[in-house]
């Protein structure tokens, strides 16, 4: 008998210990501590999306400007490549006038030197005429042909010395 107080004994205290009372006020705070946790849960979405809403519309604003700003720069940009494009135009021009220029300036020398070429000529076949090789057997000058002296030879021939100080013969 002992034994079955002593069990008894256990099974009421046992039965205290796993109250229902206590499972439920567990419960009920388990419930609540979830129902405040999702609170606070949607709570911080809500907060996080606010913060979202207002960088997405920070980020839009900047983009719209920084559109401006692009749209402003291009514009820019194209009227600075306009600008470039009449300068160097403008240098172009200036570089053909410039070449223009420089090939009159070289026509010149060009027409310069060739006078003084002309003149070197002409001196030199002056010279060459007054210098003309004499001929070995001496021939007897009869006359000119176009504006040379023309020697006859000992058996008949004519003949002029050309500017290269060879006889040219002559046909009557």
């Amino acid at each position: 008998m002992k034994k079955l107080l002593l069990i008894c004994f256990v099974f009421v205290l046992s039965g205290n210990f796993y109250a229902q009372e206590t499972t439920t006020k567990t419960t009920k705070s388990k419930t609540e501590t979830k129902t405040k946790k999702v609170k606070s849960d949607a709570d911080k979405a809500a907060a996080d999306a606010k913060k979202e809403s207002a960088k997405a519309k920070k980020d839009a604003a900047e983009a719209k400007s920084n559109a401006y700003k692009a749209a402003a720069d291009a514009k820019k940009t194209k009227s600075d490549a306009a600008k470039a494009k009449k300068e160097a135009k403008t240098e172009s021009t200036k570089a053909d006038i410039k070449k223009t220029e420089a090939l009159k300036a070289d026509t010149k020398a060009k027409t310069v030197k060739k006078d003084a070429t002309a003149t070197k000529k002409a001196s030199t076949k002056t010279l060459k005429e007054t210098t003309e090789k004499a001929p070995k057997v001496a021939d007897k000058v009869t006359g000119e042909y176009n504006g040379k002296k023309v020697y006859t030879g000992p058996k008949g021939g004519k003949y002029y010395i050309n500017k290269n100080g060879n006889k040219t013969y002559i046909q009557d």
